[in-house]
């Protein structure tokens, strides 16, 4: 058994070991990726040939986590992994976008990469590691790629920057981010912030950059150790030069020309396939057979150089902006008398319709992920129907894509929620029309129904996506403002950034082409700025601030602390007293225990169900005071007197002479009778005892003229010292 290892040594003394030979050695690629107590198993398998018709990359990732690796078991009846998490996508999505620009443009057959966490201490973050572990893979196998590549978490922290923090460090974050990239390129950038600014978040890519550059030597190293520098021949396409030319003759002048009319979407879209379908006009059906999918292809680089010139040398767009000018913006708030918050967002041809629904804490989500497990009270649902963009085709099941926006925009606002606002927030973002940046129309749609709903927000948050044409290694360029779909697939870069009027709040960014400078990055940032700006004005100008109260039909909550000694006696026997409170009141009441005090939540649609739960928690938790005035009702009828539970669990004694103030001979006669409400004064406590003395007498107007009548005197209590003469309390022996 042939093993080969390389390490990589972190600046604070940790590091990190790959190892290929030992594990899964039938893969094309299979390596260990190894930091502390935290081990991933990367491997990767590609078929021999393409898929007849196949022209674009069809790559899996799959990154995945054992709950094993961490001494757990699933949740679930089955005990066993299911379907992958959120979390799992996204590490998935993370890696795919940095390798897949990487494959050769001419190569088709599939690409499946598995990584599997295998081991885990709790504080590394696995999901740091994996682009590193899927590259190596690549890296020692035969599989054609233009790497390598790494991925590294850059965390500031206290003012440092930190590589690759650990869990109980990126709490302490206000920069978060995800860098990928080669030895000489950065690929993707995905992360949060705490309002930083556009050089700090340049400064954070660049220190992730040079630990990067050390993850491609090693694996390169490796590489060389292995003897895979070498990769496996293949043919995934068959061209005709002839075509091609003739395709770019007849069609580029009209292409060039659709490109730079500046009109709506669809209507570009049927000009630029009436072109193709001229040109192809000229063949038989049995021709297009075989010439149909090339002519395809040549037609689709045609449209892209157009597009491409049509900015790089007259500087137009293709609905006819200049390269920093937004689409037109409207926006209606309050447009739904339904959800406790809506609005409409629509900029250009890309539409969102979000809603906020405000909860309880029994509304909060559990997560239980192998290494985070816990409950948020901040949700963001992002849905991308077919309808969107005019597509004829049924609705599935949530994507990759769906989640991965949603995400992004779920960063972007929610270090503006404030930590101690007591509701569950959901937001749910359906896109109506697409047409470049949903996920950005989805923040500022969440911003505008937030305040909508009357969210107390930090400040709002309003998000632009910006895109690339360039050439010659970006010697001549330019950077778009809010871009359309096209833009983004046929540019070579697609540059998300939501921000409030003080910093970035959260980034995106996927680069699709080799020798992007830093300058170029920088003029980006700063013309995003510019555009967020613009944005947040016409958010701000619609919805100045946020509603000041919820809506009716919004769920009110109150919140007490109470002692920890009365959680107990609040939620009762099998839940017994909590349970009646929220039926008579009509309320929903959560009870929670944090640094020994008892923190309760009641929620109700209304103020007088609120207050009565709350009259009924406050009587439980009360301290009994000589001198206050309670409501009680008659737990039991005596000869002397009736026992009234004043306070849940505690009854004191009504003595039949503290009833009235005239004489009673029986507690029927002041027609009180067992389970009546009374109202009546804790009068006394008996220090030894305990036993509480109640009155009603002493909340009446004493009658005028009235003389208390004198107790007779009890006689003296003698014992004779040696058996003599015993008396009881009314003088008898």
């Amino acid at each position: 058994m042939n093993v080969f290892n390389k390490t990589i040594e972190l600046n604070d003394g940790r590091t990190i070991k790959i190892e290929t030979g030992k594990l899964a050695k039938q893969a094309d690629g299979s390596v260990t990726v190894t930091m502390g107590n935290t081990v991933l198993l990367a491997t990767v398998c590609a078929a021999k040939d393409a898929v007849p018709g196949t022209d674009f990359m069809p790559l899996q990732v799959d990154y995945k986590e054992k709950f094993s690796a961490f001494g757990r078991f699933p949740g679930g009846f089955t005990r066993r992994e299911g379907k992958p998490s959120d979390y799992e996508i996204l590490t998935s999505r993370l890696v795919d976008r940095a390798l897949r620009p990487l494959f050769p443009d001419d190569y088709h057959a599939e690409v499946y990469v598995n990584v599997t966490l295998f081991s885990a201490d709790g504080e590394d973050m696995p999901d740091a590691l994996a682009g590193l572990a899927a590259s190596s893979a690549l890296a020692v196998s035969d599989i054609p790629f233009n790497g390598p590549i790494s991925e590294v978490r850059v965390g500031r922290v206290n003012g440092e920057f930190v590589i690759n923090p650990t869990f109980s460090q990126i709490e302490k974050a206000d920069i978060d981010i995800m860098v990928g990239a080669t030895i000489d390129n950065i690929m993707m950038v995905e992360g949060e912030m705490s309002e930083v600014q556009e050089s700090d978040m340049l400064e954070a890519i660049k220190v992730a950059h040079e630990a990067i550059k050390e993850h491609c030597k090693a694996q390169l190293e490796l590489q060389e150790a292995v003897g895979k520098t070498v990769k496996r021949e293949y043919c995934h396409e068959e061209n005709d030069e002839e075509l091609r030319a003739a395709v770019r003759a007849a069609c580029y002048d009209k292409a060039y020309a659709v490109s730079v009319s500046g009109t709506g979407k669809q209507e570009r879209i049927d000009s630029f396939d009436a072109i193709k379908e001229e040109f192809k006009a000229k063949y038989t059906e049995e021709e297009l057979e075989t010439k149909g999918p090339l002519i395809d292809r040549y037609y689709h680089d045609v449209e892209k150089e157009a597009m491409r010139r049509a900015i790089l040398d007259e500087g137009k767009r293709l609905d006819g902006r200049k390269t920093n000018e937004i689409r037109p913006i409207w926006i209606e708030t309050d447009c739904l008398p339904g959800p406790h918050g809506a609005a409409i967002f629509t900029r250009g041809e890309t539409q969102s319709l979000s809603t906020v629904t405000l909860g309880t804490k029994s509304d909060e989500k559990i997560v239980d992920d192998v290494l985070v497990h816990g409950k948020d009270r901040f949700l963001l649902h992002y849905n991308f129907p077919p309808f969107s963009t005019g597509e004829a085709k049924s609705q599935r099941s949530v994507g990759r894509r769906e989640i991965g926006h949603g995400n992004l925009a779920h960063r972007a606002l929610k270090r503006m929620i404030p930590t101690d606002y007591p509701y569950v927030i959901r937001i749910i973002s359906d896109i109506l029309e697409s047409n470049g940046s949903s996920s950005m129309a989805t923040v500022c749609a969440g911003t505008l129904a937030l305040r909508d709903a009357g969210v107390p927000m930090k400040k709002p948050v309003s998000g632009i996506a910006m895109g690339l044409i360039s050439e010659n290694k970006g010697t001549n360029y330019a950077i778009l403002s809010d871009i359309l779909g096209d833009e983004d697939h046929l540019g070579d870069m697609d540059f998300k950034v939501t921000g409030t009027k003080d910093g970035i709040t959260a980034t995106q960014m996927d680069i699709k082409v080799d020798g992007l400078s830093y300058e170029i990055l920088e003029k980006a940032l700063a013309q995003a700025k510019e555009g967020r700006l613009h944005i947040l004005g016409k958010i701000t100008e619609a919805q100045p601030e946020a509603r000041p109260d919820l809506k009716p039909h919004a769920p009110r909550i109150e919140t007490i602390i109470i002692g920890k000694e009365f959680i107990g006696a609040v939620i009762g026997p099998g839940g017994k007293i909590i349970q009646s409170i929220q039926e008579k009141t009509g309320t929903v009441i959560s009870i929670d225990e944090v640094d020994n005090k008892g923190i309760v939540e009641i929620a109700a649609t209304n103020k007088e169900s609120i207050d009565a739960a709350l009259r009924a928690i406050k009587q439980i938790v009360a301290v009994p005071e000589v001198g206050e005035v309670y409501e009680g009702k008659i737990s039991s009828i005596m000869p002397y007197g009736a026992f009234v539970e004043f306070i849940p669990g505690k009854d004191g004694l009504l003595h039949i002479s503290e009833i009235d103030w005239k004489r009673l001979e029986t507690v029927e006669e002041a027609g009180l009778h067992e389970g009546d409400q009374i109202t009546v004064k804790l009068v006394d406590i008996d220090p030894k005892t305990g036993k509480f003395k109640l009155s009603r007498r002493a909340l009446m107007p004493k009658p005028e003229g009235y003389q208390e009548r004198e107790r007779p005197q009890r006689p003296p209590r003698t014992d004779g010292g040696g058996g003599g003469n015993r008396f009881d309390n009314r003088g008898r022996r």
